[in-house]
């Protein structure tokens, strides 16, 4: 089992994931993948990968500095009022959520 768990660790999030998606699933890896995302098992090993990108980045620059940059790429596209209705129902802490509208409140849009 320690052997496994080293393999599982080297794939860091995605493979946290998979195992959760399996376990959830109570199938082999195949169907877990294929639950995962659109297109079957592709999209489901295509998800991974898109998590193990996201999870980089966050590990990178912070929770904190990753939504504010994707808000600052909404505010392109919608007004503030808008996206500050979406923040209060992310499933984050009320600390992270009122530093983000303040953020968005402070912002001015491109």
């Amino acid at each position: 089992m320690d052997e496994l768990l080293k393999k599982m660790a080297a794939f860091g999030v995605p493979g946290i994931v998979l195992v959760v998606a399996i376990s959830v699933s109570g199938y082999a890896g195949g169907v877990a993948l294929a639950s995962l995302g659109p297109f079957g098992m592709i999209g489901g090993i295509a998800t991974l990968g898109v998590i193990g990108l996201i999870s980089h980045t966050i590990a990178d620059y912070g929770t904190e500095k990753v939504i504010q940059a994707v808000v600052k790429e909404q505010l392109k596209k919608k007004d503030q009022d808008q996206i500050i209705k979406e923040i209060e129902n992310y499933p984050i802490t009320k600390g992270l959520k009122l530093k983000v509208i303040n953020y968005v409140e402070n912002t001015k849009k491109d």
